[in-house]
């Protein structure tokens, strides 16, 4: 099968194709695209549980550290100011892994924008297949309906003016034929007519789920913007308060990531699989979806010299059709004309129909041409399986970032927590409060002294 111009697996495609894949019961699965198949879907299913997996193994890592941290911590001697020894280390390890995350963070915009692009892509791809095929269709309904106006006015009232010379009235007869002909093989060429499939919707539908997915996307990277950000003004104020509300958000933006790297590891891999080879998927689903003939699918998705153009006959007949009716119209109009003055309107009438009908016949040949519609299929491989998978793999990135960096963060806010002076608490007074301390000393002062 040939591949769309411009297209061509990508490395990426390759690896994510060759990774093995498993069912619930570990048996092996084709990596072969079936979304419908059950053990396929299990197969997507158990690489999305993978990240639960590493997303427990997180918790319990975390969990054991802080446990040994709380119960296996010495004691502090009586009257002791300074801080425990590694507690430099600690916060400046708690901050690297702030800044990890915020770089992961870039990573992801990136990895949303490059998705979007991709599905913009496909969806337009998908909007200019249909203007050609409503094109092709407005076309053959245009020109049916002008031969059969021109059969029904022009011709009657020809082979009535003509009607006292016999091989004039057959000529005309002949030329009424052949424009039936010629309408009957052009209404053979609007092959999506009546088709339920709609390149319009099946856009509108990516679009409509494309722009959920990317609010929700930036929903999470500004959720965990927020969260290094006012980390990282937690530990520069030393704020107890703040340092506890972001050891929750960060617990809940950690169970986030693990469940988003899910998402893009399933995704990445169903997109491997279909781009890997995604003639025969499309081929087959195409034809379910629309009832068409594997002959016209195959002319158009493949659009090779090894597959012939199915409206090849049709087209030459009706090419053939129109020149001999444009010959016996000339012949007519020598013959007829000096005799029957009245013929030279509806001559004149019908020469233009067929000019015209002409003119739009080549643009059906050139649109019902393969070239066209394989671009658009190219195009909408590209988006897909370039640009879009190239976005999921940075979203996983910036998943995995995030993920390693919260974790680092929950293990290393407890300890910098303690690390924080006791007079943490009273950052928030007012200096003018009577009732607090420092000011209460100075008003004492203030009265002896009077």
């Amino acid at each position: 099968m040939g591949a769309p111009p411009g297209y061509r697996p990508s490395a990426w495609v390759h690896l994510l194709h060759q990774l093995p894949r498993a069912d619930f019961q570990l048996r092996p699965v084709p990596s072969g695209f079936a979304p419908r198949d059950q053990e396929y879907q299990q197969a997507l299913l158990l690489v999305a549980a993978l990240a639960g997996l590493g997303l427990g193994l997180s918790l319990i890592f975390i969990a054991v550290y802080l446990i040994r941290f709380c119960c296996c911590r010495p004691p502090e001697p009586p009257g002791a100011k300074s801080p425990p020894p590694g507690g430099g280390c600690v916060i400046w390890s708690c901050i690297a892994a702030l800044l990890v995350g915020c770089a992961g963070i870039g990573i992801g915009f990136y990895g949303n924008s490059e998705t979007s692009d991709g599905v913009s892509q496909l969806s337009s791809a998908l909007l200019h297949a249909n203007h050609t095929l409503s094109t092709i269709d407005d076309l053959v309904l245009e020109t049916v309906e002008r031969l059969g106006e021109a059969v029904g006015t022009e011709l009657t009232t020809l082979e009535e003016v003509l009607s006292e010379r016999v091989e004039l009235v057959a000529a005309t007869r002949g030329a009424r034929r052949q424009a039936e002909a010629v309408a009957q093989h052009l209404q053979g060429l609007a092959f999506w007519q009546g088709v339920p499939l709609s390149p319009v919707q099946v856009a509108e539908d990516v679009t409509f789920v494309e722009e959920y997915r990317w609010l929700a996307y930036v929903l999470l990277l500004l959720l965990v913007l927020l969260v290094c950000l006012f980390t990282l003004l937690g530990l520069a104020k030393q704020s107890k308060w703040l340092v506890v509300v972001m050891t929750a958000m960060s617990l809940l933006v950690l169970v986030l990531s693990w469940g988003s790297m899910g998402l893009e590891a399933a995704t990445a891999v169903g997109l491997s699989d279909f781009c890997s080879s995604p003639d025969t998927y499309v081929l087959n689903l195409t034809q379910e979806e629309t009832g068409l003939s594997s002959d016209i699918l195959n002319y158009y998705f493949l659009c090779n010299q090894e597959v012939s153009n199915p409206f090849q006959q049709k087209l030459t007949l009706s090419q053939r059709a129109l020149a001999s009716i444009h010959s016996q119209l000339q012949g007519l109009e020598r013959e007829a004309v000096p005799q029957f003055p009245a013929a030279q309107k509806p001559l004149l009438s019908l020469e233009e129909t067929l000019n015209v009908t002409e003119g739009t016949f080549h643009q059906l040949v050139a649109l019902l041409h393969c070239r066209s519609l394989h671009k658009d299929y190219g195009s909408a491989l590209r988006g897909l399986c370039e640009d879009a998978l190239e976005g999921v793999l940075f979203l996983m990135l910036f998943s995995f970032l995030s993920a390693g960096a919260l974790a680092t963060t929950l293990c290393s806010l407890p300890r910098a927590w303690v690390l924080f002076p006791p007079s943490d608490d009273y950052d928030d007074t007012d200096d003018d409060d009577p009732f607090n301390p420092q000011e209460s000393k100075r008003f004492v002062q203030w009265q002896s002294s009077i």
